[in-house]
């Protein structure tokens, strides 16, 4: 069963279930709608698995009110969904044919449902998705300051980045706080801070948008991060492989954690200055160093175990 999100509707495309009765093609996008329209109707899809393309935020009500009918739901993504359509020869675009396609992409791929997230873990996701927010914007207005011409502006500004990046130490001050209170990942936390160079914003931000860390192999995760080397093989041509793809917040976090590792974490600082000794680019070194860290976080976290440096670097530690 696949509803598709605009802002202000909900199209359903049941092309599997028709023998069950058939539910509203268009539904407005709210709980009271929800309610009225599917309150009823849903019952007869328990077993079923609903299946609903993010759009950016617009799919929350209607995911959080399907969990709370005890239905399972996977939110998959539109990138995806739509290379899906195109290789099986579906270029229109419509709301109806996109439900349709979904629904598709759902019975072939058999999307994972989306676990149901406690209290916590809903404050800890607002506030990592209000920091992104605020670093786009961040960005944006230091953008506009190298462009604008007359003081005024300049000085509008700059007035407009200091409020943005008081916010942003505001915020990352509550991201702290809710990211000690969430109880239901209290030991991936632990694990996770255990690691030199890992902090609070990175430690949210892993709880909050990299839920899987843990439950795949260092393969898989690597890849959904968007660091795993791509080999770009044909015939006889073997090409320079590219990292792409992937969740690229997590990878900007990841990013500035490595930065800080290479410092401070004396297995990330070895194994990146024995890349540079080799010759490797300092970018390349660097995607290398962040595919060390957070195979290592998934593996502790498999594991259940906190980090320790190796003996070698505790008696360095200690003679130092």
């Amino acid at each position: 069963m696949v509803i598709m999100i605009t802002s202000k509707q909900s199209h359903a495309g049941d092309p599997f279930f028709t023998s069950r009765g058939a539910l509203p093609k268009v539904v407005e996008n709210d709980e009271a709608s929800f309610k009225t329209k599917l309150g009823k109707k849903v019952k007869s899809f328990k077993d079923a698995l609903f299946v609903v393309e993010a759009t950016g935020g617009y799919e929350r009500q209607i995911v959080k009110w399907l969990q709370a009918n005890d239905l399972d739901v996977a939110i998959v993504n539109p990138k995806q969904v739509r290379h899906f359509a195109k290789g099986i020869g579906h270029d229109a675009k419509t709301d109806p044919i996109d439900a349709k396609v979904i629904a598709k992409f759902g019975e072939v791929v058999q999307p994972e449902p989306k676990a149901i997230p406690c209290s916590e873990s809903e404050k800890l996701d607002a506030l990592v998705t209000r920091r992104k927010q605020l670093l786009d914007l961040i960005n944006q207005e230091s953008n506009r300051l190298k462009q604008a011409y007359g003081s005024e502006v300049k000085e509008m500004i700059r007035e407009s980045l200091e409020s943005l990046k008081n916010q942003k130490k505001a915020l990352e001050k509550r991201i702290k706080k809710a990211v000690a209170a969430d109880k239901k990942n209290a030991r991936k936390i632990e694990i996770c801070e255990s690691v030199d160079g890992v902090g609070k914003v990175t430690v949210a931000t892993l709880m909050s948008d990299l839920p899987e860390l843990g439950q795949l192999n260092r393969a898989e995760i690597a890849k959904l991060v968007g660091i795993a080397p791509i080999d770009r093989d044909s015939g006889t041509k073997s090409r320079k492989r590219l990292t792409q793809g992937g969740r690229s917040y997590i990878r900007k976090v990841l990013y500035m954690a490595t930065l800080v590792a290479t410092r401070r974490n004396p297995v990330i600082q070895v194994y990146y200055q024995r890349l540079l000794a080799k010759g490797k680019l300092k970018k390349v070194a660097l995607v290398a160093a962040m595919r060390k860290l957070i195979t290592t976080l998934n593996y502790l976290v498999k594991t259940d175990q906190l980090w320790e440096p190796p003996d070698s670097f505790k008696q360095e530690r200690g003679a130092a």
